[in-house]
This record gives structure tokens, sequence and C-alpha cells, in this order.
């Protein structure tokens, strides 16, 4: 039997400790950046990126390792699948180049991208579907044959770790389904109950005011309290829907993922964009965007007639956010829509701009669809 030389040891124990970094974790953003920091690592390359692709020539996801938040954020929107990047998005086989500027497919970078040079890529496969693919750049010395079967070892367990994660968030998905039902239940249960009670009871003061004031003025202040609980129980039941991915996987998944949903639901193409350059914001900041998101596409959706509806958020320079929805629909003239009472929830929109120190801007006109503007600071 053969024995395993110190060099074949030491990569094997590396291998292991990338495997057990990012296997222990269950959110797919979050095995997508222990991949990639894994990878980086392993190899002892300057630079790393995972693309996972969508289905408009882009990327669903895109992480990178070696590259600063200010680099980042200055090299501009994600990537199209062109050039090197689309190769090794279509071609089940690693690509190993001594300098990734001379490949036929090279297409160029943007002006502040980090300079290339030695590249190696790996598709993560699950058979013959290729569920995203690892970049390294930069090793000293040039990347080896040695390099490529270790990342081929790595990505093997990548797409292992990467489908656990996929299974787990579609099971927390339907989980969260079936506990929307239940509070939905528990709200016609509860409230309905109180608001009948409410009817009956104002009903019964009504009669009252003119031949029995004293019992009119008992049933109003029950009248009152009525009215209190059943707020009460509908600000419960707002706390509980808040959105568990919005904690665990951050404004900018939680965003994409529910455009994602309401594109395939509706006959109009709801598109999603944004800019990489968004910070993690206060947890009142970040539900108030996504909130005013929702309420924003459900006009849009519902009442505009549109045919695209676009998301888009970037980040500010005061660490803050920008969101933008807007659609082709019909549009209106916003201040008949006010004389008329009918807000299309504009007014819980300002006021939950106004409550996390936001600004609101809408612009409408017949005929000239909408845009919804808010504008959040950061921490």
């Amino acid at each position: 039997m053969g024995t395993i030389d110190g060099a074949a040891l030491g990569d094997l124990e590396a291998v292991s400790e990338a495997v057990l970094a990012m296997s222990g974790h269950l959110e797919v953003r979050e095995v997508l950046r222990r991949i990639t920091a894994s990878a980086r690592s392993l190899l002892g390359a300057e630079y790393a990126a995972l693309g996972v692709p969508d289905d408009h020539g882009g990327f669903a996801q895109f992480v990178v390792d070696g590259v600063s938040d200010e680099q980042w954020k200055a090299i501009g929107p994600l990537p199209r699948q062109h050039g090197v990047l689309a190769t090794m998005l279509h071609e089940l086989t690693p690509t190993r180049l001594a300098d990734v500027r001379r490949a036929p497919a090279f297409e160029g970078w943007p002006q502040a991208h980090p300079e290339l040079k030695d590249f190696l890529g790996m598709p993560i496969l699950d058979g013959d579907e290729i569920l995203g693919a690892i970049f390294l750049a930069n090793k000293e010395g040039g990347f080896t044959e040695q390099d490529e079967r270790l990342l081929r070892i790595l990505a093997a367990h990548a797409s292992i770790a990467l489908g656990n994660a996929r299974l787990y968030e579609r099971s927390r998905e339907l989980t969260l389904a079936g506990e929307r039902a239940r509070i939905a239940h528990d709200l016609h249960d509860a409230v309905s109950q109180k608001l009948f009670s409410l009817r009956l009871t104002a009903k019964a003061a009504a009669t009252l005011v003119d031949r029995d004031p004293t019992r009119a003025r008992a049933e109003l202040k029950e009248v009152a309290r009525l009215a209190a609980e059943a707020a009460d129980e509908l600000r419960t039941v707002v706390v509980e829907l808040r959105p568990a991915a919005l904690d665990e996987d951050g404004l900018v998944a939680t965003l994409a993922s529910q455009v994602q949903v309401l594109d395939r639901a509706h006959s109009a193409t709801v598109a999603f964009d944004e800019d990489g350059g968004v910070r993690t914001l206060p947890p009142a900041q970040e539900a108030a965007v996504l909130r005013i998101a929702q309420e924003a596409l459900h006009n849009a959706l519902r009442h505009s007639g549109a045919r695209k509806v676009q998301v888009t958020l970037r980040g500010t320079r005061s660490r803050g956010a920008r969101l933008t929805v807007s659609d082709d629909g019909q549009g209106f003239d916003p201040e008949s829509v006010r004389r008329a009472g009918r807000h299309l929830g504009l007014v819980s929109m300002r006021d939950r701009a106004q409550t996390v120190g936001g600004r609101l801007v809408l612009t409408s006109g017949p005929g000239r669809g909408t845009v919804i503007e808010l504008e959040v600071p950061g921490a």
C-alpha cells in the first residue's frame, strides 16, 4: 500500500478545512461567500469570485473575495455573461490561463477593476447542469495542474453544499408560507370577531343617543375599547409578518427573491437591478425599504396595467440606499387621487419613509406611468 507524502497530506488537510468551512452554513448567500473565500485561501490566489447565472445574460448572484467594499463599489454594476465569464458558464470543463488578457474571448474590464493575469476557472456542476463557476486570479508562479485538481474537488463539494442550502431555503419558504396562513387564520378569527362586536356596539349606541344618553356614553366607551383591541391585534400581525429572510439574507437578496416570485406570478415583466454598493442598513431602514417596495409593486401590478415594472436599488454616499420602483402603466394624477380620498397606500408609504428619516417622492401622470423613489440614510 502506498503512503501519502507531506505535500499531499497538506493538500488533503487544506481541502478538508475548506469543505468544513463552507458546509457549516445553510443560507445560500453565506455558502457562496464561504466557497469563494475557501477557494482563494486554498490555492493562494489574490482574487476570487463566484458567479451564479440568471436566465437573462446576467448573474443572479456574484460574490467576490480579495476586493474591498470601496473597490467593489468603484467597479460598478455586476458583470454580464460575456467574454471569459460566458465561456466558463457554458462549458463543463475548467479553464486555466497563464494570462487571461490574451484569451480569445477576453473583452476587457471596467476602469476600476483590478488587473488580472493568471487565471483559473472551474464550473460548479450538478450532473450536466452548471450551477455557477469559481474564478481565481493572480497567484504567484501561476496556477498549476495540482491547483486545478484541488479546485475540482472543492467545486464538487461546493455543488453539494449549494444544493443543501437551496433545499433548506425552499423548506424555509414553505414553512413561512404555512406560518403566514396560520397568521391569516388567526387574524380572521380574532380581529373579525372584535370588528363584529364593534359594529353591534356602535349601532346600540346610536339608538340610545336620544332616549338614554348615559347608556349611550357607556356603549361608546366600549366602542373605543374594542377598537383599541382590534388595533393591537393588527399591530401584532404586522410584527409577525416581518420577513425572516430580511434578517438572515439581507435587503438585497430578499428584495431580489420577491421580485423574482412576482415576475413568475404576473403577466407583466418584473425586473430587479442593484449596483452592488448597498451596505447593510439598520433593521428599521431595511424593513421600511422592503415594505415600501412591496406596496409600490402591489399598486403597479394590480392597478396600473403595466407591462413592465422595474425595481432598482442603489447605494448612496451617505451609506444609505435609494429605491426606485417604476412602471410603464396608465399612470394617474396624484392630486386627483388625493382629493378623491383614494391614497393607493401612499400615506402609509410616506409615513414609513418619515419614520426612518427617509424621503419619498412620487411622479406620475395619465399615460406616463408611475415612478416611486425612496431614499433612506445609512447608520
